[in-house]
């Protein structure tokens, strides 16, 4: 049983990410149930790297003291497992939009899916989503995409040391990727679509890990408030 002393000096946090919760929300539900059960106003806590609400899986939290290694963590390589659907692309390049766009898929063969792969291994240029909460004069980018109106985002250099098929059914092709800080999966699935001929979204996705750090070894948020008990 974490003494509130435990909390205060600093705890990290393994939280298995429900879907269609933010990040923020879990960030908000566990420092309101730490607060209620030590009857405190305030106690810091932070996460160490966004999920998306419509990704499930590791989010490192952090209180008291240890939000100060919360850039450490984010640093880290993270590994995610999901489902690239060709065929149609969406704003947001996820479901949080609708498919606007579709394309052939007939001439996608395992041996191009495989083959493809490869463009996209090692330090390659990313153009983060629109839909994201990166800012550009001050606004966020999602808002600014919300409001309909178009913005030049720059691409940027991240690291993407493997990318796995792990299935292929057609139009879902399920994935496992081993990548550096401020990739984006949902950027990787636009872009995957694309040098397929076609078009593609990210459907599915998960975080397995964040450096050492498993989703094996993570709670849930409800098991988190049973704990507290």
């Amino acid at each position: 049983m974490k003494t509130l002393e435990d909390f205060q000096n600093g705890q990290v946090l393994l939280i298995d990410k429900p879907l269609n919760w933010t990040s923020f929300q879990v960030v908000n539900k566990l420092r309101w149930e730490i607060r209620q059960k030590f009857n405190i106003k305030k106690i810091k806590v932070g996460h160490a790297g966004t999920l998306d609400p419509l990704a499930t899986g590791l989010l490192i939290l952090c209180t008291g003291k240890f939000t100060k290694k919360i850039d450490t963590y984010q640093a880290q390589e993270k590994e995610y497992t999901g489902t690239i659907t060709v065929g149609g692309t969406t704003p947001s390049y996820d479901l949080e939009t609708e498919i606007n766009e579709t394309f052939p898929t007939d001439h996608i063969s395992d041996e191009l899916i495989h083959e493809t792969t490869k463009q996209f291994v090692g330090t390659i240029d990313q153009k983060p989503p629109i839909f994201s909460a990166l800012k550009k004069d001050g606004k966020k980018l999602y808002e600014i995409a919300r409001a309909g109106e178009t913005v030049e985002i720059k691409t940027r250099k991240i690291t993407i040391s493997t990318f796995e098929i792990t299935n292929i059914d057609l139009p879902n092709i399920d994935f496992r990727v081993v990548c550096s800080k401020g990739t984006y999966i949902r950027s990787l699935a636009f872009d995957f679509g694309q040098a397929l001929n076609s078009g593609g979204h990210l459907s599915a996705l998960r975080r397995t890990k964040i450096g050492d750090f498993s989703v094996d070894d993570a709670q849930s948020v409800e098991g988190f408030i049973e704990g507290l008990k």
